[in-house]
């Protein structure tokens, strides 16, 4: 079973962003442009909830946050109820920790599912991602970092998410102004 996420990100330049729009508008499949709300729980696990413009959903991502490989389980259901789901967990005793407000590019090029983000108060990032089993990800692993060296693009050290992360943890309400 496919339930392995392997993942890598950067962070990028607007100006890098708008030209790999440009690229992956004419070199690959657009699936869609999705703006989305996440909200991250104060949880042990790496829990959220995210609404974007045609569903909503609750997601576990097992392990640490910026991992390279995470399984992941999700529910989806109807948008209309993501104040509800909130609302369940708050009722629960976990509290919304993080909230992001983001414009997602999603593109398959070529079977490896694109994202080009513009978080606010974050910045912007690419993201190439396979689903795989445990056999497969260090092979899958290896095949992104190429893909995204031929977009001449420097994968960002996992320090550099770590400190940016914490900092918008510390500060995001700040940053959201």
């Amino acid at each position: 079973m496919d339930n392995i996420e392997v993942e890598i990100r950067s962070f990028i330049t607007k100006e890098k962003y708008e030209e790999l729009l440009e690229y992956f508008n004419t070199h690959s499949t657009k699936i869609k442009e999705d703006y989305q709300e996440t909200f991250y729980f104060d949880s042990n696990q790496d829990l959220r909830t995210q609404k974007s413009n045609s569903y909503a959903k609750i997601w576990l991502k097992k392990g640490k946050i910026h991992d390279e490989f995470r399984e992941e389980i999700e529910i989806k259901f109807n948008p209309e109820d993501f104040e509800k789901a909130n609302k369940i967990f708050e009722a629960i005793g976990l509290n919304t920790k993080i909230k992001w407000y983001r414009l997602r590019n999603q593109f398959d090029w070529n079977g490896i599912k694109v994202c080009l983000d513009h978080t606010k108060g974050y910045g912007h990032i690419i993201e190439l991602e396979k689903l795989t089993n445990d056999k497969e990800k260090e092979r899958i692993l290896e095949e992104l970092k190429q893909k995204l060296n031929e977009l001449n693009i420097t994968l960002s050290p996992k320090q550099e998410f770590e400190d940016k992360y914490k900092h918008y943890e510390q500060n995001w309400r700040e940053l959201l102004k």
